[in-house]
């Protein structure tokens, strides 16, 4: 392999599943741009170095969501930057309200929101699929839970965007630098008013719960809360966006499957499994090494950021059968788009419910869809999905 891969080059980004099936069979550890990260692209090492925080310190994530440009990000101080114990702590405290239950009584409210967003994909017309269905669904529901003012969905899609953006903006970028930091500060006070009018006017959402939570009689810090909101705005929106994104990008790929899903609703949850392992909406987790780490003939130096590949690992011949098909009916469970270990992602559940209900909504109201024109995708270095998806849609 002759000079680093770029992660972020224009090609790469359009398909990146060449590029890493390559790393994994003649790199498995290897640094790459921007940046420099040292790249884990293999199944058993991404997983092994998710289950080992001693080594692989989740402090990594601080490294790509608060660089020296950008300074206070309070997403960059929540739970998924934390090691044990302080990690185990906040997780404990944030599960009490983010409940199995919480999440089933929103699948109505989803479903609501979902049908009325489908009746704006107006048949055989184009349509920028994101703006109209993709973004607009998740940010509803994070409204939901949140108790937040619907009429802003917009501005969560701009955070959303701007924020999850930071890890791939260099020192050089510097006409994004400004944009980005006026984003952090606005979704604080904004946030900030919403948890001081909670603890004045309790509400049935999310934010009381969190506000009123209690472990052994401990309560989560203003800083928590507002680290654990960010993370679920940015994170929570994000990663859903291209999950549906995707969903509706491999009906395309596979009209078939439209016919087969519309006809058994029930293999849609199955789709959204292999969905989420051929097209990951999170495709790279960084750590830091709190050692020198050898692995596979190298030795990644201490304090060297790593790059867990979750994108690449999805796709290991040796991990799955036929990795580059798209196969709803492969058997076994891959939860590594979420995370793994201590870090699994609490809102997998909500992700897969949004995912699951939408397409229902969808393909009662369609038969199928078809591509219009290019894709544009987006420009971080975790999570790779479209930024922009036209597409007609076809009556059923």
């Amino acid at each position: 392999m002759n000079g680093r891969v770029n992660l972020m080059a224009p090609e790469v980004r359009a398909n990146p599943y060449p590029v890493y099936a390559m790393l994994r069979r003649d790199a498995p550890v290897v640094q790459v741009d921007p940046g420099g990260l040292w790249a884990l692209s293999r199944y058993e090492d991404v997983s092994a170095a998710f289950k080992n925080p001693q080594v692989f310190s989740s402090a990594g994530v601080r490294t790509t969501t608060a660089p020296a440009w950008l300074g206070h990000n309070p997403f960059s101080e929540s739970m998924i930057v934390m090691d044990p114990p302080s990690h185990g702590r906040l997780r404990a405290l944030v599960s009490r309200a983010w409940t199995p239950t919480a999440v089933q009584r929103m699948e109505a409210r989803i479903r609501t929101f979902a049908q009325g967003l489908a009746e704006r994909l107006r048949a055989e017309q184009v349509t920028d699929f994101v703006e109209t269905f993709a973004m607009p669904l998740p940010a509803s529901v994070i409204g939901e839970l949140f108790g937040l003012d619907p009429a802003l969905t917009d501005r969560y899609k701009r955070w959303s965007v701007e924020l999850s953006s930071v890890s791939a903006t260099t020192e050089k970028d510097v006409h994004r630098h400004a944009s980005i930091r006026d984003t952090v500060r606005e979704m604080e006070q904004y946030l900030s008013e919403v948890v001081a009018d909670r603890r004045v006017h309790p509400r049935d959402d999310m934010v009381t719960d969190l506000v009123n939570t209690r472990v052994e009689g401990e309560a989560l810090s203003d800083a928590e809360l507002m680290s654990f909101l960010f993370l679920l705005v940015v994170a929570g929106l994000e990663t859903t966006v291209q999950l549906v994104s995707h969903c509706v990008r491999m009906l395309i790929e596979y009209p078939h499957l439209a016919a087969r899903l519309r006809e058994d609703r029930t293999q849609i949850a199955r789709f959204v499994e292999e969905v989420l392992r051929f097209e990951p909406s999170v495709h790279g987790i960084v750590r830091v090494t709190t050692q020198d780490t050898p692995l596979h003939g190298v030795t990644i130096p201490a304090g060297a950021r790593v790059l867990l590949l979750i994108g690449s690992a999805c796709h290991d011949e040796s991990r799955f059968s036929n990795p580059d098909t798209f196969d709803m009916d492969r058997e076994g469970v891959n939860n590594l788009p979420f995370g793994h270990g201590i870090h699994f992602c609490l809102g997998a559940p909500l992700a897969r419910l949004e995912a699951r209900v939408g397409l229902e909504v969808l393909l009662s109201r369609f038969r199928g869809f078809s591509a219009a024109g290019p894709l544009k995708w987006n420009g971080s270095l975790t999570v790779r999905g479209p930024l922009s998806f036209p597409l007609i849609s076809h009556a059923g």
